[in-house]
């Protein structure tokens, strides 16, 4: 099961050979996470959200940290005033990890742009050593484990 994260394209998004810029690519697939794992009061959340601000800002007990990330590019992807459609899965759940995978798409579906996934580590913030995800955060994420991403060249 995935969930799907609508990001806009931001003009500023485009290099010179007028498509979003691979840096901006990393910076879309943020937003995406933020969006999806990211628990806001009052919000429509994704069921993914599972962290609270504390958690993403660094001011609770435990924060996150990208460990690695990769992105396999498909198609360029055009400006457009339609939000892509980010597909997210969970490829991996670890101890105190999780792979994260992601297809960015068209606004409609129809095309894929990129594949790209990115571990993501829960740390404990006063010591920054890995910390065990905790079993309410498995739960939560489980239904939305898939196989992950087997890219096409290595």
């Amino acid at each position: 099961m995935r969930v799907h994260i609508p990001v806009h394209r931001r003009w500023g998004d485009q290099d010179a050979l007028g498509h979003i810029n691979n840096v901006s690519m990393l910076k879309i697939l943020e937003e995406a996470r933020l969006r999806a794992f990211w628990r806001e009061e009052g919000s429509d959340n994704s069921p993914l959200a599972v962290f609270d601000e504390d958690t993403v800002s660094g001011g609770g007990s435990a924060r996150t940290l990208v460990a690695r990330q990769e992105i396999e590019y498909l198609a360029p992807v055009p400006y457009g005033r339609d939000p892509l459609d980010i597909q997210v899965w969970i490829g991996r759940l670890g101890g105190s990890s999780v792979e994260i995978c992601y297809d960015v798409c068209s606004p409609d579906g129809q095309t894929c742009y990129a594949r790209a996934s990115v571990v993501v580590v829960l740390v404990d913030s006063a010591t920054g050593a890995p910390t065990r995800l905790p079993a309410e955060v498995r739960a939560a994420w489980k239904p939305y484990v898939e196989a992950p991403l087997e890219y096409r060249r290595r």
